[in-house]
C-alpha cells in the first residue's frame, strides 16, 4: 500500500542528447532527494521529459499528473524553471488538480505553491506581451453584440452558476475516470473482473476514491466503469 508520504517526481531535460547522457538529470534527482530528505516517504513513479521548455505538449508531464491524481500524491519538480514560462501551460497545470512542489523552494507548497504558479502565469503573460488588449477587445465585442456587462442578472446568473457547477463536477469525474482507466485495464488483465475484486485491489494499492475519503466499494467501482465504458 502506498504510504501517505508518496510523491511523483518529474524531470525535464532539453535535448535528446542530454536525455541519453543523463546530463542535468542526475542533478535534478539529487535535488528531489534532498527536498524529500528521508523520512516516511517513497517515490511512487518518476517521469522524464525530453522537451523544449517553450513547448506545452508534454506527454510525460501529462502522465505524471495523471499518476499524481490517481494516488492523491504531490508532484515534485527539481526546479521552478523545469516547468515553463508559457502562460497557457501554467494555466493547464493549475487546472490539473495536483499539489505541485518545488525542490529549490521547499517552503512553498499547498495554497502558497498554487499562488506562486498563478503569479508565474501572470509574469509569463506579461513577458509574452499579452497584457490587457485581449480583455479590452473582448469587452468591446460583447458590448457591440448588446450583451449587458456587469450588474445583477438575477435568476439567469443563479441558474448559470448551478449549471456550471454541475458541468465542473462532471468534468472532474470524467478526468478521474480517464486517469484510472489504465489502472483498471491492468487489474482486469490480471484476471480480476468482479467489482468487489477490483475495489479490493484499488484499496490495497492505496489509490484514493474520488472524494479522498473511505475505501473503494463495489458500487463506486461500478460508477467508475460506467464512465470508462
Amino acid at each position: 500500500m502506498v504510504s501517505q508520504g508518496g510523491f511523483v517526481a518529474y524531470y525535464r531535460v532539453s535535448t535528446d542528447k542530454q536525455g541519453r547522457s543523463g546530463l542535468g538529470l542526475e542533478a535534478q534527482r539529487a535535488a528531489v532527494a534532498a527536498y524529500l530528505n528521508g523520512g516516511d516517504w517513497k517515490i511512487i513513479a518518476e517521469f522524464t521529459e525530453i522537451e523544449s521548455g517553450r513547448r506545452s505538449d508534454r506527454p510525460e508531464l501529462a502522465r505524471a499528473l495523471a499518476k499524481a491524481r490517481v494516488h492523491g500524491a504531490p508532484l515534485v519538480v527539481a526546479k521552478v524553471d523545469r516547468l515553463t514560462r508559457s502562460v497557457g501551460f501554467l494555466s493547464r497545470l493549475l487546472e490539473a488538480g495536483v499539489d505541485v512542489r518545488f525542490a529549490d523552494l521547499p517552503q512553498i507548497e499547498g495554497p502558497t505553491g498554487r499562488f506562486m504558479i498563478q503569479q508565474m502565469a501572470s509574469v509569463a503573460e506579461l513577458e509574452a506581451g499579452l497584457i490587457s488588449k485581449r480583455t479590452r477587445d473582448a469587452l468591446a465585442a460583447a458590448k457591440a453584440r448588446g450583451q449587458k456587462l456587469g450588474g445583477d442578472r438575477g435568476a439567469r446568473l443563479t441558474a448559470g452558476a448551478r449549471r456550471a457547477g454541475v458541468e465542473a463536477r462532471q468534468r472532474i469525474a470524467a478526468g478521474r475516470a480517464r486517469d484510472l482507466e489504465p489502472v483498471i485495464a491492468e487489474i482486469r488483465g490480471q484476471g480480476i473482473l468482479t467489482l468487489t475484486g477490483i475495489a479490493e485491489v484499488l484499496n490495497d494499492r492505496g489509490i484514493p476514491t474520488a472524494r479522498r475519503k473511505g475505501r473503494w466499494s463495489a458500487m463506486q467501482v461500478a460508477r467508475l466503469l460506467g464512465r470508462i465504458q
